[in-house]
């Protein structure tokens, strides 16, 4: 009852606002039917905005080794990628072998769907918080390596974003760390396990 009653309430306060102004709210503007906020919409944390190109701070190169299981995996075919050998390999400071060499996505064909993400084995793509980039001309949202790597290093600095497989190991560790320490614990009490 309570709830149709708050139902009531919001269509009623939305119908008059409406017939004294417009309650259509524009893009950037954000707020409820009761308010106006001047600041923007925020992006939620799972938000999925176009792909991106992550980049190892280690090493200095990106985790993307142009394998082409995200190419493969596509499902509009909107990717396309060239792989080299890898230097720093040669000089012993990367254990990658080979490196992308160019990369580039059609903005336009792409549908957000994030296979690319989830088949990817070097946590070298990510679905970024990027979304405004509509252009005038057809082949304006082609991004190249170089623009994606910028909107990748711009969500990792952003997000504080960590390699899922390092997070894993993180994870694997801590929880082997407190099993050790629970052992600890009842060997001290005099009990055992079982």
């Amino acid at each position: 009852m309570l709830n149709s009653l708050k139902g009531l309430l919001v269509t009623l306060v939305s119908t008059m606002k409406g017939l004294r102004e417009p309650v259509t709210r524009q893009y950037p503007d954000s707020g409820t039917v009761f308010g106006h906020e001047d600041k923007p919409t925020p992006v939620k944390d799972r938000f999925m905005g176009f792909p991106a190109l992550t980049w190892d701070e280690n090493v200095n190169e990106p985790f993307c080794t142009s394998c082409m299981v995200c190419i493969r995996q596509c499902p509009t075919q909107c990717m396309s990628s060239v792989m080299k050998d890898n230097p720093l390999h040669a000089e012993g400071k990367s254990d990658r072998r080979k490196i992308v060499d160019t990369f580039e996505i059609n903005l336009n064909r792409c549908i957000l769907c994030g296979i690319c993400v989830e088949v990817c084995n070097f946590d070298a793509i990510v679905m970024s918080h990027e979304h405004e980039m509509s252009a005038f001309t057809r082949n304006a949202v082609r991004v190249d390596l170089p623009e994606l790597l910028e909107i990748g290093h711009k969500f990792q600095r952003e997000t504080g974003w960590i390699p899922p497989t390092q997070r894993a190991k993180a994870q694997a560790a801590q929880s082997a760390q407190k099993g050790g320490e629970a052992k600890a614990d009842t060997a001290a009490a005099g009990t055992e396990p079982q």
